[in-house]
């Protein structure tokens, strides 16, 4: 796994052993990220964060901090690892934890993203008890970008906007933005990407 692009781009990304986290391809993250936006100034939050590779990979690309959550010991050696290899300047925090009780925690201190990326296990049930503590802490005009799997039902949180979704193999990516930020784009879905 490498970054893909930015003042990072190419640079490796350690990866925990076993089968823990199922990282964002190389390729998943390329076209996301692409399709994002510019990030120069942005607050991000990566939760779920694995090896951090998309807080890692918006870092990369001119965000100005971002916050990582994960719970697991283990993960959390390699993403502090990634971190202390690949951005030792950056304003990088890591929030151990579960991430219900971290977005909670974030939330009474009054804590606002740009960029929210969700990529909770496959499957997970977890993902209903999370969406609708990420969505408020998004500033305005903000994007919360989630993964899920193509077999799971594509959830609907309350407040925001659907911008597209796009399929990659098993991989599906969704994206909302909070209404006042993008008026024009209110209700399109990118259906025909659903389809590639």
């Amino acid at each position: 796994m490498r970054v893909t692009g930015g003042r990072l781009g190419g640079r490796k990304l350690r990866v925990p052993r076993g089968s823990r986290v199922r990282p964002t391809s190389d390729r998943v993250r390329e076209s996301l990220f692409a399709r994002l936006g510019a990030l120069t100034g942005c607050r991000v939050l990566d939760a779920f964060a694995g090896t951090g590779a998309l807080g890692i990979e918006a870092l990369s690309r001119g965000a100005e901090a971002a916050v990582f959550v994960e719970q697991a010991p283990a993960v959390l050696s390699v993403l502090r690892a990634n971190l202390d290899a690949l951005a030792p300047g950056a304003v990088a925090r890591v929030v151990r934890g579960d991430a219900r009780s971290a977005l909670r925690r974030l939330a009474r201190a009054g804590e606002r993203f740009d960029r929210i990326f969700l990529d909770p296990p496959y499957g997970s049930e977890i993902l209903a008890e999370v969406l609708p503590l990420a969505a408020p802490l998004l500033s305005d005009g903000g994007q919360l970008v989630l993964e899920t799997a193509r077999r799971n039902p594509l959830p609907s949180p309350s407040g925001l906007v659907i911008l597209d979704a796009r399929r990659y193999g098993d991989t599906v990516i969704t994206r909302w933005v909070a209404p006042d930020g993008a008026p024009d784009e209110a209700g399109r879905v990118d259906e025909g990407a659903l389809n590639s």
